[in-house]
C-alpha cells in the first residue's frame, strides 16, 4: 500500500540524516528522479532539515543576526515544501488520469500530497519521540510521558495511513476525483506582499 512505501522511506531519510545530524549536509538522493520514491525522499529531508531548524532558532541565546539568517532559510525551506508536495499531487494526477469519475464522486478535503505530507511530519515526531522515551540522563517521568505520547503518535500513524490508502483506492474507483489548487503562497512574492512591493 502506498502510505506504508512512504513511511517506509520517509523513515530512511530520517535515519539517514541522523548520521551526521546537521542541518548544513548535502541532500544525496538515493532513488532515481522518475521514482516517486525520489520525491517522496526530497519531502521528508526538506522536512528534517527543517524539523531541526526550528529546533535551533528556539535557543534562548541565539545571535540576532544567526536568528535572521535561519529565518531566511525556514522560509526558502517553507516554499521548497510546498513545491515539492505539489510536485507529488502531480504524480497522482498523471496516475489517474485516465479514471472517470462516478456522477456521485466527491471530494477529499486535502489532496494525497498534502495528507502525505502529514506522514511525513508524523514520522519525523515518531522518531523524535521515541528518542525522548529512551534518553537516558531524562528522568522516569519523562520517559513514561514520553512513552504515552509516543503510543498515541502510533495509533496516529495506523490511522493516517489507513486514511490515505483508502483517499487512493476510492479515486482509483472512481468514488472520489482529485482537484488540486496551487498553494498561491503570498509572501514570499514580492508583487503580492505589500511589505515588498512598498520598498
Amino acid at each position: 500500500m502506498f502510505s506504508e512505501l512512504a513511511f517506509g522511506v520517509f523513515e530512511e531519510s530520517i535515519k539517514n540524516y541522523h548520521i551526521l545530524d546537521s542541518v548544513d549536509q548535502p541532500l544525496e538522493n538515493p532513488y532515481p528522479k522518475d521514482d516517486i520514491k525520489h520525491l517522496l525522499y526530497r519531502k521528508n529531508w526538506i522536512d528534517t532539515v527543517q524539523w531541526h531548524y526550528e529546533d535551533i532558532i528556539r535557543d534562548p541565546n541565539i545571535d540576532a543576526e544567526e536568528a535572521l539568517i535561519l529565518k531566511r532559510k525556514i522560509d526558502a525551506s517553507n516554499q521548497d515544501r510546498t513545491d515539492t508536495v505539489e510536485y507529488i499531487d502531480s504524480f497522482f494526477l498523471q496516475k489517474y488520469k485516465n479514471i472517470t469519475p462516478k456522477p456521485n464522486a466527491t471530494i477529499n478535503s486535502e489532496s494525497p500530497a498534502w495528507a502525505i505530507d502529514r506522514l511525513s511530519i508524523l514520522a519525523l515526531k515518531i522518531y523524535h519521540m521515541e528518542e525522548e522515551a529512551k534518553r537516558e540522563e531524562a528522568s522516569e517521568e519523562h520517559k513514561n510521558n514520553c512513552r504515552a505520547k509516543l503510543n498515541v503518535l502510533l495509533e496516529q500513524k495506523k490511522d493516517l495511513c489507513l486514511a490515505i490508502n483508502q483517499l487512493l483506492s476510492d479515486i482509483e474507483a472512481g468514488n472520489k476525483y482529485m482537484k488540486v489548487y496551487k498553494q498561491m503562497k503570498m509572501y514570499n512574492d514580492e508583487s503580492l506582499n505589500p511589505v515588498l512591493y512598498k520598498k
